[in-house]
């Protein structure tokens, strides 16, 4: 499904309020239609996908837009409303990200590992005939499966609670009269471009800081044939360094910056919406950074399942390349970033510098 924003274009005779509240309006409008939908499906199957064009993924983009225009012109609107809303939205967003991810998690695991457990003759896998995939699949599934369950039952319970009542109420008061401080309601439209600036600006700074120039090459999946050692010792498993914590603590220092700029790209991107400036090339950074991000969170996931107690060093083997898969990923979704950002940055910055003025 297309992400489009639904706003119009700031008219130049319409002011700062204006703009921000046909915009909110907008938004919370879309949460209003996606919710009953959304609420209405949770009483089925875990893992079944809401009626009527994917309920739940209106409703995400929805509270994304709120909660990215509620932390960009804060100056606009009551302080206490604002930070309240936010709170809750950041609440509803977690909540409804969780079964959705184990999913998209669970069809991306599996998938890799089918791939690279393949027989076919012309295109055999690493892992192909592999005594440890069969079972590493069917741990990685059952894991998969228990934790979209439990996903599912805390959505249930959250959905029936009467805290997303209370933010229903408080989306039902938006789409009709949104909160804003009178005088910054009240400036002209051009108002709200410094403050837009400032999220451009904050993305620049970020990404800049990324080592996007070490993934020089791109992956093309020769990279698992070289796990463990050099070039004519394939089969090869160097000692292992530190402990387990200690590597998955390093990877998510690795990873943390990334998936800061992708929060910061998205808050850019609604921020243009709003001004009704085109955000396209932003859209496909956050595509990027998104396939980023989700092959983190696999990598983490099948980190995870190699510590299961009493699994067999086959099957232990199996997931840590599977892993190693993911990783590749990683690198190979930064190494995107780094094709694409050269291009963007200097238009991003320039946009930072006139809205600015």
């Amino acid at each position: 499904m297309t992400d489009a924003p639904t706003t119009a274009p700031v008219a130049r005779a319409a002011t700062a309020g204006e703009v921000l509240a046909g915009y909110l309006t907008a938004q919370a409008g879309a949460f209003l239609r996606a919710l009953p939908q959304a609420v209405g499906e949770a009483g089925s199957r875990p893992g079944a996908l809401p009626a009527s064009a994917q309920a739940a993924d209106d409703l995400l983009r929805a509270v994304r837009r709120v909660g990215g225009a509620l932390h960009t012109f804060a100056a606009a609107f009551d302080p206490a409303w604002a930070q309240e809303s936010r709170t809750e939205l950041r609440w509803l967003l977690n909540l409804l990200a969780q079964e959705p991810g184990y999913r998209r998690r669970s069809t991306r695991l599996l998938g890799a590992l089918d791939s690279l457990a393949d027989t076919a003759p012309d295109g055999a896998g690493m892992l192909a005939g592999h005594a440890g995939a069969p079972k590493a699949r069917a741990l990685l599934e059952r894991q998969l499966t228990l934790a979209r369950t439990r996903a599912h039952t805390a959505l249930l319970q959250e959905l029936r609670s009467a805290r997303l009542h209370a933010l229903a109420d408080r989306m039902t008061l938006l789409a009709g009269d949104v909160p804003l401080v009178a005088p910054a309601a009240a400036e002209p439209a051009e108002a709200l471009l410094p403050q837009t600036g400032t999220a451009l600006g904050a993305l620049v700074a970020t990404a800049e800081r990324l080592p996007w120039q070490r993934s020089a090459e791109a992956y093309a999946g020769a990279g698992l044939h070289r796990l463990g050692g050099p070039v004519g010792e394939p089969g090869t498993v160097p000692a292992a360094r530190g402990s387990a914590a200690d590597a998955d603590a390093a990877l998510a220092a690795d990873d943390a910056p990334w998936l800061r700029a992708r929060i910061l790209v998205k808050r850019a991107r609604y921020a243009l919406e709003v001004c009704g400036a085109p955000g396209g090339e932003l859209l496909e950074l956050d595509r990027v950074l998104g396939r980023h991000q989700e092959a983190s969170d696999a990598a983490a996931t099948v980190a995870t399942a190699a510590r299961t107690p009493r699994i067999t060093p086959a099957t232990a083997y199996v997931l840590g390349v599977v892993h190693a898969d993911q990783r590749l990923d990683v690198e190979a979704a930064r190494y995107a970033f780094g094709r694409q950002w050269p291009a963007v940055a200097p238009g991003l910055v320039g946009s930072a510098a006139v809205v600015a003025d």
